[in-house]
Order: structure tokens, then sequence, then C-alpha cells
């Protein structure tokens, strides 16, 4: 019985020191923060590429505009309507034909090194300004035709030629012997063969030439041995094709003096200076 007590005693005790210890502290759950997906890295680019313009078409070099300065009134207006006015040269070795308000220059196949020159030797003015529309019928290579000027004589002018290649040359020519004021030069207002147009004008005043074609510039050069004369013109043939060139409407206008007093055409014989 006492024993039985005893026993009971010490589970009263178990029970209170339990109960005082208390129950062990549920573990609290702890929230994980979830870290944020990282987001993928932007890439600099230091060279970014610039959209692409489309190019504009390429136009071809052309010469500087030059205005001609002080131009006046008109000389005179050759319509081609009088053939007596113009002399064919005795040797040509092709056909000049005025008809139709054209001048028309020709040469037959075969003719190697032909050539065909006409002249019209009034007025004879020294300085000016003309021009004279050309059309081409038949031309080819290195074939020529030339606007000549300041015409002291059949051997004494100045011959500004062109060829159906594109290029330009200036010479003077002086009893009979050609000497280059300004050598071959490509132009890109140059027509290049047949069928082709152009309008070649050349200023004069003094010692100053200057050459324009479709009312571009195309170079000026300084020189005084022939002051003064006509016009003419002449094709010649190097391939030994046939040829044909045709011009029309020469136009001669005065061109002011630096007094400002025009240049007036004269009946006087023209005189080389040398």
């Amino acid at each position: 019985m006492q024993y039985s007590k005893l026993i009971l005693s010490w589970l009263m005790i178990a029970i209170i020191m339990s109960a005082c210890a208390g129950s062990p502290p549920t573990p609290t759950a702890t929230a994980t923060l979830e870290q944020p997906t990282p987001s993928a890295t932007a890439t600099i680019n230091w060279f970014p590429a610039t959209a692409t313009l489309t190019p504009f078409p390429t136009q071809p070099a052309t010469p500087t505009p030059e205005v001609i300065p002080g131009l006046g009134a008109l000389i005179f207006m050759d319509d081609f309507s009088q053939p007596e006015l113009w002399s064919p040269n005795p040797y040509n070795t092709g056909n000049s034909i005025i008809s139709n308000n054209l001048l028309t220059l020709t040469i037959p196949e075969g003719s190697t090194a032909g050539s065909v020159t006409i002249l019209r030797n009034l007025p004879v003015i020294s300085d000016f300004y003309a021009r004279v529309q050309v059309q081409l019928g038949l031309c080819r290579g290195k074939d020529q035709f030339s606007f000549l000027f300041r015409v002291f004589s059949p051997s004494d002018f100045y011959r500004f030629s062109l060829t159906c290649v594109g290029e330009l040359r200036l010479e003077r020519v002086v009893s009979g012997k050609p000497f280059v004021i300004r050598d071959w030069t490509v132009s890109p207002e140059a027509p290049l063969g047949a069928p082709g147009e152009v309008k070649i004008s050349v200023y004069a005043a003094g010692q100053d030439l200057k050459v324009f074609l479709n009312d571009h510039f195309q170079f000026s050069v300084d020189d005084h041995i022939l002051n003064q004369g006509g016009f003419g013109f002449s094709i010649r043939s190097l391939s030994g094709d046939p040829m044909t060139v045709i011009f029309s409407k020469l136009i001669v206008n005065e061109v002011a003096a630096k007094t400002g007093t025009p240049a007036k055409p004269t009946s006087a014989s023209p005189t080389p200076t040398h």
C-alpha cells in the first residue's frame, strides 16, 4: 500500500514538471523570398548600323556654268537661206549643201582623212558671242567637226573641234599650220556620235577666248595672234567611214568692251598680228 503511494507520488511529480517545462515551441515556417528571375543583360551596340540611304542617281559631271558678261546687240543671224554668202574650200573631198535652212557637210565612204570646209568671210568681226546648233547624222570615233572663227583667210583662223567620242580641242591655224592652244579634253556635254546634238558657242573679246557647249562653260584661253575675221565650219573623217554633220541657226551678238562700248563689226580686211 505504502509502495503504491510512493509510485503515485513520483508520477504526479513528473506530470507537474512536465507541465512547467511547457510544450516545445512549434518551429515557425520561414518565408522563402523568391529571387527575381534575372532579365537578360542589355547588349550595348557601340557601332549601330545606320539606315542605308537610297543613293540618288549619279549625274555626269558637268562643267561649271559661266555667265557671259556684257552681251550686246545682235550683229547678224544666218538661217542658211543664202548659199551665196558661203564659200566651199576648192580642195574639199566631200560636199557642202545649203538647203531648207540647213548647212549639211558630208564625206563619202572610203575617203580616209577626207575633209570639208566652208567659210563665211563677211562680216569681219573682232569681238563677239557666236553660237550654232549642230546635229550629227553620221559620225564615229575620232571623226571631227569644227567651228571656225576669226577666219582671216582659208589658211588663218581659230578652230574649235569636237570628236565623236566626246573630246574638245582649240587650235590656231596660221599659214595653214595648226598650233594647239588647248589639247584634247573630254566633256560630258559633247555628243557621243550619231544621232546627237550640241550647241557650240564661242565668246571672243580681245585675247580672251571662251568656249561653251549647251551653254555650259568648257574652258578659256588667252591668245592675241588673230584679232578679227569671219566664220566657218569643217568636218574631217579619220576612219574612212561616211560622215554627215548638219549646222543650223548661226547667231552672232556683240559683246560689251570693258569701257562699256559694244564691239562693232568692221568691213576692213582682217590683219593677223604676230
